[in-house]
């Protein structure tokens, strides 16, 4: 009797700790504690975003997002390998944020280094779990890079699935020269 009345009285202990207890994974409370820079990026003032970056990485060594968004503002400059730098060192701390990996891979794109940037878009995909288009039209542009034309194809389709006008407009151009319809 005196382990059910426990129980009882335990029961709502539980519930209310569940509830109250903050459910934001470490890097949503790393984009909170950087929203000011994240939004300086966001608005295309990429000097005072760097700026702010910059600060906040003497803050904080270890801080992936600080390091992306860093990385992107080097890569709006076209400072390529100050980016790639910034990007490999945001995935040291967090290898699972897609976005970093397609930032990364567009760096080595532009650098032509086209199967490096396929393997940081194929993993771009990977993270993001095929559902950003963005991700696929990349990995398939360097897939047209190294000739692989049918994956190419493939993932322009599921782009275009998924909305991306970009990828239809690359597929009614040669190699592919078809009507996509959206």
């Amino acid at each position: 009797m005196e382990t059910f009345l426990l129980i009882f009285l335990l029961i709502p202990y539980f519930i209310l700790r569940y509830y109250l207890t903050d459910h934001d994974t470490p890097t949503d409370k790393e984009r909170k504690r950087l929203a000011e820079g994240i939004e300086l990026f966001n608005n295309h003032n990429y000097t005072e975003a760097y700026a702010y970056f910059d600060q906040k990485i003497k803050e904080y060594r270890k801080s992936p997002i600080a390091y992306a968004y860093r990385g992107k503002c080097n890569l709006k400059d076209l400072n390529l390998y100050s980016a790639l730098y910034d990007f490999a060192q945001a995935l040291s701390f967090d290898n699972t944020l897609s976005d970093v990996h397609l930032q990364k891979g567009v760096a080595h794109y532009q650098l032509k280094e086209y199967e490096t940037a396929f393997l940081s878009f194929d993993k771009a995909v990977w993270f993001s779990r095929g559902e950003e288009p963005d991700s696929l039209r990349w990995r398939a542009l360097a897939r047209l890079k190294l000739h692989q034309l049918s994956q190419a194809e493939k993932d322009l389709s599921k782009a275009v699935e998924l909305g991306d006008e970009s990828a239809a407009y690359v597929l009614s151009q040669p190699p592919f020269r078809r009507k996509v319809i959206l």
